[in-house]
């Protein structure tokens, strides 16, 4: 497993990884006995105890059992599973297709007033449309040679998911960079109703729609990474290799610094209009972009 970019899954593993110590310890039990009494090499009681190596359910149960405590084994897998969580890699969550990806976490979209997302890349998932939604999971299908490509089912998926953005009792603000509407990830098509949708769905009363001009002078931040903020107590980070959940409160203000810099730098209501119309007669122009 590797080492997450994010400080609060780290600790978390870190966590367990003491517990796992502390036990051994009070069992009186050097780091080569207790790998005997497991079955193992004692390197990988190190790298388990360094929180090198993520211990999977049947090495904490046994690692309980070599210390006489297997009443201890049920918490520090439930811990263990949550320090894994907050890291998962894009590999593991598109194993069951990526239609399924789409619905992983009904709780999270039912239990959330405030959406806050940035992204420097794409139109956000919950204002895509579906022919544009279509284009992105076909690229991410082909590059994460995904066993069935569902794309097309997950693109329906997506847009179903994104009738939140019209439930009550929610707010959404969106920020992104003038290059998302430029991007061509889908055909000429299916990119002008995209962008004729975000014309739409910007003028809605729950909904802000911020775009920063690429020609911005004397940025505060520079395009960052695609991350979402759920209320004030989870962020979601996108990378290429996984996504990282973060719920520690020091790094969930850093993001919400960032993304209150970035909101700053935006334009909104005419401006941004202005600037999608931009995007959309620039379909029509051979070599545009």
């Amino acid at each position: 497993m590797p080492v997450s970019p994010s400080s609060a899954a780290q600790a978390a593993r870190e966590v367990v990884a003491h517990r796992l110590r502390d036990l051994r310890k009070s069992a009186g039990l050097t780091v080569v006995e207790l790998a005997d009494r497991c079955g193992w090499h004692h390197a990988k009681t190190s790298r388990i105890e360094n929180a090198r190596t993520a211990p999977t359910a049947p090495d904490i149960r046994a690692w309980c059992a070599a210390c006489g405590m297997p009443d201890e084994a049920d918490g520090l897998v439930a811990q263990s599973l949550h320090a894994e969580s907050l890291y998962t890699e894009w590999r593991t969550q598109v194993r069951a297709g990526l239609k399924a990806l789409q619905g992983s976490e009904p709780n999270l979209f039912r239990d959330t007033a405030l959406f806050r997302v940035y992204s420097s890349s794409l139109v956000p998932g919950l204002l895509q449309t579906e022919g544009y939604a279509a284009g992105v999971l076909g690229i991410s299908a082909r590059f994460r040679d995904v066993p069935v490509d569902d794309s097309a089912a997950a693109a329906r998926a997506r847009v179903e998911r994104g009738r939140v953005v019209h439930e009550p009792g929610r707010r959404f603000v969106f920020v992104v960079e003038e290059s998302v509407l430029h991007y061509r990830v889908c055909d000429t098509e299916a990119m002008a109703a995209q962008l004729g949708h975000l014309l739409t769905a910007g003028a809605l009363p729950q909904v802000s729609l911020g775009i920063i001009p690429t020609n911005t002078p004397s940025r505060q931040q520079w395009p960052r990474e695609t991350f979402h903020v759920y209320d004030d107590r989870l962020v979601s980070v996108e990378l290429v290799s996984a996504r990282v959940r973060i719920t520690q409160p020091s790094e969930i203000d850093l993001h919400l610094a960032a993304f209150e810099q970035l909101r700053s730098m935006a334009v909104y209501g005419a401006a941004a209009r202005a600037l999608i119309r931009r995007a959309i007669e620039a379909l029509d122009q051979p070599g545009g972009v």
